[in-house]
């Protein structure tokens, strides 16, 4: 498992008495750099140093600049890292922008060869820059994650053993080094390449990663509960190291008390052909990571229980299978009997995901009727391209009117500006409904249409109408809510080579915490 360098906190009363623990001073602040001077926690010549290169260079005075390393023998380590954002003050600009800031210079001052760096922050006093400190801490982690192809193969560079945010509550401290154990697990689940990563393969990567948690984990390796999941997985089971599971996660809060169950549904395609309706020229390249959504579920859950999450219970579903192309291959124009008794007929092989989805959602509704008490019922997924056309690199999020009248996506919207994962937010409309519903009497509805979403009106609006009436929550009173993070799991937005990202781990997170 991935090494999380220890985060500590750092008061600026204290920081001349703890500058000498660490071996790198990173500023990182809005432009111009001179106007924020008051504002960064500067241990010795620091200040000095800043001033000389200001009065050098007005490159610094002017906008986003660096990261640059300048020697300086006042500062920790003899070593000062200077990264400048713009002015941070327009109305397009987004506490991303620290995050990517500190990302860069983090890199930087370790590729100089620091193992403890110290970070300052310095941003305009606006409210959406109200969890720079947070958002800087988690880049940082984030920063020091290395592929786990690569470190199992021993090429991954040396990361930071350690980091300090001046002005940082200890507190918060190890509340986000937990967040980031659970976005390193989902990074692992969603970066890995199919076969390190084979269905039973990530059910033990949960295991190994959730013991100790208090987080209960089980196993389905027995899937004909699920007719839709299986299906999709019926050419896969000829080889048994691809045959699929369902990894079932609990997390209870310590106490034992809440007032909320939060259920989530994750698509785990570990390896997506398109089946039938093959992917061609070039568009399977990247399809391992079509397991994004079960590695945000993931990643949640494991932050969930190394923040020690209060009030809110959380019960998951990863649905981990490969959608292969064989003689086993369920194909087009196929009638398969869902979770919740729907009969589904097959429009294309390749829209696989709402069929994992649809049967996990079933059994997910059925345990909120059975529990009682307030529900809320979630599916994240790498669903469609539709939703990196329409919005790019942004989480689409869409919800039914239970959801709507508790104002669940709103709270998310809010929660994803202070903390750097943003949502775009539409809403589902009749046309929808229709383009699922059954066009004879032979089927109750049909999974899609013969097009890629991309090519298809409302291709990610479409998907969450079939998810609704497939699984039997249409009408059945639940708040639903599905999250399509096909263009937010991989930063830069390149599904072969960008950098997973676990999100919206953390706005999830957030919105659980009341933050």
């Amino acid at each position: 498992m991935h090494s999380i360098p220890e985060l500590i906190a750092v008061s600026k009363d204290s920081l001349s008495h703890e500058a000498t623990a660490f071996d790198a001073l990173i500023v990182v602040s809005a432009s111009p750099l001179g106007d924020y001077l008051d504002k960064l926690a500067l241990p010795g010549d620091a200040r000095a140093v800043i001033e000389s290169v200001l009065g050098a260079d007005r490159a610094f005075a002017r906008g986003a600049q660096g990261p640059v390393v300048l020697p300086s023998a006042g500062v920790p380590g003899g070593r000062l890292v200077l990264a400048t954002c713009n002015a941070m003050g327009d109305d397009t600009d987004d506490v991303r922008l620290v995050a990517e800031t500190v990302t860069a210079a983090m890199n930087r001052a370790v590729a100089a060869g620091a193992r403890r760096p110290m970070i300052t922050v310095a941003t305009p006093d606006d409210s959406k820059y109200h969890r720079a400190l947070d958002v800087a801490a988690l880049a940082a982690l984030g920063s020091q994650w290395h592929a786990l192809e690569a470190r199992e193969a021993k090429k991954a560079a040396d990361p930071a053993t350690g980091v300090a945010i001046v002005g940082l509550d200890p507190a918060r401290a190890t509340y986000l080094r937990g967040v980031e154990l659970g976005r390193a697990l989902g990074r692992d689940i969603t970066g890995t390449e199919p076969e390190r990563m084979a269905p039973m393969r990530a059910a033990q990567l949960c295991e190994a990663s959730f013991a100790g948690t208090g987080v209960r984990v089980k196993i389905q390796t027995d899937t004909s509960a699920y007719p839709l999941l299986s299906a999709v997985a019926r050419a896969s089971n000829v080889v048994e190291r691809h045959r699929p599971c369902v990894i079932e996660l609990e997390y209870t809060p310590e106490d034992g008390t809440f007032s909320r169950t939060l259920y989530l549904a994750g698509k785990g395609l570990t390896y997506d052909t398109g089946g039938a309706d093959l992917k061609v020229n070039g568009a399977m390249a990247g399809m391992s990571r079509d397991k994004g959504g079960a590695g945000a579920v993931a990643a949640f859950v494991r932050a969930c229980a190394a923040a020690k999450l209060k009030g809110t219970r959380v019960v998951a579903l990863l649905g981990m299978v490969r959608n292969s192309i064989g003689e086993e291959s369920f194909v087009s124009d196929e009638v398969i009997t869902s979770h919740a008794g729907v009969r589904v007929r097959i429009g294309n092989t390749d829209a696989e995901g709402r069929l994992v989805l649809a049967d996990l959602l079933s059994d997910l509704r059925g345990r909120a009727k059975a529990d009682g008490g307030e529900s809320v019922i979630a599916s994240l997924a790498t669903l469609t391209g539709h939703v990196i056309r329409a919005f790019g690199p942004y989480v689409g999020a869409i919800e039914n009117k239970a959801s709507r009248d508790r104002g669940i996506i709103a709270q998310l919207v809010d929660c994803g500006e202070r903390w750097g994962e943003p949502f775009e937010w539409t809403r589902v409309r009749r046309e929808d409904y229709a383009f699922c519903a059954a066009k004879t009497n032979a089927e109750d509805l049909v999974s899609s249409n013969r097009l890629a979403s991309v090519d298809t009106m409302r291709g990610h609006q479409g998907p969450f109408a079939f998810l609704d009436a497939a699984s039997g929550l249409k009408g059945s009173g639940l708040p639903y809510v599905h999250l399509d993070i096909g263009g937010a799991a991989f930063l830069p937005l390149d599904w072969q080579f960008g950098r997973p990202t676990s999100a919206p781990c953390v706005a999830m997170l957030a919105w659980c915490a009341g933050e």
